[in-house]
């Protein structure tokens, strides 16, 4: 299996990269290692311009929850037009732009997945507390993008897998300020739990948003 992992240098894609190298030919990128920014498409178009079609997957685990020192807003006094726009750029635009250049190394003939990071505070349907307006709207968008983008893929790529994951709380730099109240699993175990997941998924749940035990995420 060849993979491709965008957002290797971060906990879970790192962890992803060393999973995956002991199943074969991984790939990872990152803005530290390759220059890879997703808020630049420049930066991902030179990064995928080397890379030669026939990737069996790809994971996007890029995203930002403190965006230049700004968390997540509690109130809606605290949304700013800034703070929306930095969420959407780096939490749903640039993923959208990795899936449109990814497109190209994905192979028609065989099933090939594509996952994208996303979160459980993105969905809509489960959203009972409230706050963080940008982080939880960007996520949501994004599932909208990776829902969009598999209805296109199916066109060009018939058996592809295009899927929106939620790792769970996972101990990364991300976590702490999302831990309250929820148990974290290392890197490593996240993208172990990941991985499984995808396994089991097939051209039939392309679209779909899951989380890391493989139960189907509410929109």
């Amino acid at each position: 299996m060849r993979a491709l992992v965008v957002g290797a240098s971060g906990g879970i894609g790192r962890a992803l990269v060393e999973t995956l190298r002991q199943r074969g030919d991984v790939v990872g990128l990152s803005r530290s290692g390759d220059g890879l920014d997703v808020t630049d498409e420049g930066s991902i178009a030179a990064a995928f311009a080397g890379l030669e079609p026939g990737f069996d997957l790809v994971v996007v685990a890029t995203g930002a929850l403190v965006i230049g020192g700004v968390g997540p807003e509690k109130t809606l006094r605290s949304v700013t037009a800034e703070g929306l726009a930095a969420q959407f750029a780096v939490n749903a635009v640039g993923p959208a732009l990795v899936m449109k250049h990814a497109l190209r190394v994905l192979p028609r003939d065989r099933v090939s997945r594509l996952a994208v990071l996303s979160a459980r505070v993105g969905s809509i349907g489960d959203n009972a507390l409230g706050g963080w307006y940008g982080y939880r709207a960007a996520k949501a968008a994004l599932n909208q993008l990776v829902r969009t983008a598999s209805i296109e893929a199916r066109r060009t790529h018939p058996q592809s897998v295009f899927v929106a994951l939620h790792p769970g709380t996972v101990e990364t730099a991300l976590a702490p300020a999302q831990r309250a109240g929820h148990p974290a699993v290392s890197a490593e175990v996240a993208a172990g739990n990941l991985l499984a997941v995808l396994a089991g998924l097939g051209p039939d749940q392309s679209g779909g948003f899951y989380d890391w035990k493989g139960e189907v995420v509410p929109w």
